[in-house]
């Protein structure tokens, strides 16, 4: 009954072993974006299907490239930071156990434990291992399930991929006169797509994270548009 009650609740590892998904729907949604507002910008100033076309693939290779390069360096350097608090964890541990042990007990106490039961909390679980015991209350950090940058990068670089794809297909496979409409129309699918997982994975509310996703994209390709128009009528 209590396992069926908490199945849903987050743990600490969650965060790990979901940050390719999250990576994967930062990216999908920007590739979404980024390339309707280009294809249907150039889309305003030329009915040219190869320009229109040439400027979405290239804006595809080069966010995608963008976004994967983005992930790996700041999630490398989220590596680094947790490996350096460990080394300095170890070097605490090896040092001054008995005061790393009264700090997690401390911990346990300002929890809400009585002191009594925070002291053999903390003694046993420094016994069994001490510095995934101290990591974890002390840092927030799970020794044995870091943040893999490459997870990041490539979960990115794919969905950015595979969200672009969405606009860039959509313009090119219908005819001039339909061909922003349907832009237009396969942006809200796939918003509406990857503001519910966000939303899901956030445990945030669905409606508001819909509304804020398709707001962005519509608002984008609506500006880009019109730029592409101005941009269009000046040249002609």
């Amino acid at each position: 009954m209590g396992d069926a009650v908490h199945a849903h609740e987050p743990h600490r590892d969650v965060g790990g072993k979901l940050n390719w998904l999250r990576a994967g729907v930062l990216g999908a949604n920007d590739g979404i974006v980024s390339v309707a507002g280009i294809v249907v910008g150039v889309a305003g100033a030329t009915t040219d299907s190869t320009a229109i076309l040439t400027a979405g693939i290239a804006g595809l290779v080069a966010g995608a490239f963008s976004m994967a390069g983005g992930e790996y360096v700041s999630v490398s350097t989220q590596r680094d930071t947790e490996r350096a608090l460990l080394r300095l964890e170890k070097h605490e541990l090896k040092t001054m156990p008995e005061a790393e042990e009264r700090e997690l007990a401390e911990i346990y106490e300002n929890k809400g434990l009585s002191p009594e039961l925070a002291k053999q909390v903390a003694r046993e679980l420094t016994e069994k291992d001490p510095l995934q015991a101290h990591a974890e209350a002390e840092l927030g950090i799970d020794p044995d399930n870091l943040t893999s940058p490459w997870q990041a990068a490539w979960a990115s670089l794919v969905a950015f991929s595979v969200g672009a794809l969405l606009p860039l297909l959509a313009i090119a496979w219908t005819s001039v006169s339909v061909r922003v409409w349907a832009c237009a129309l396969a942006v809200v699918v796939g918003l509406t797509l990857t503001g519910f997982v966000s939303a899901r994975l956030g445990n945030a509310q669905v409606g508001r994270a819909i509304a804020r996703n398709v707001g962005v994209g519509a608002l984008t390709m609506l500006v880009t548009y019109f730029v592409g128009v101005l941009f269009g009528t000046t040249v002609g």
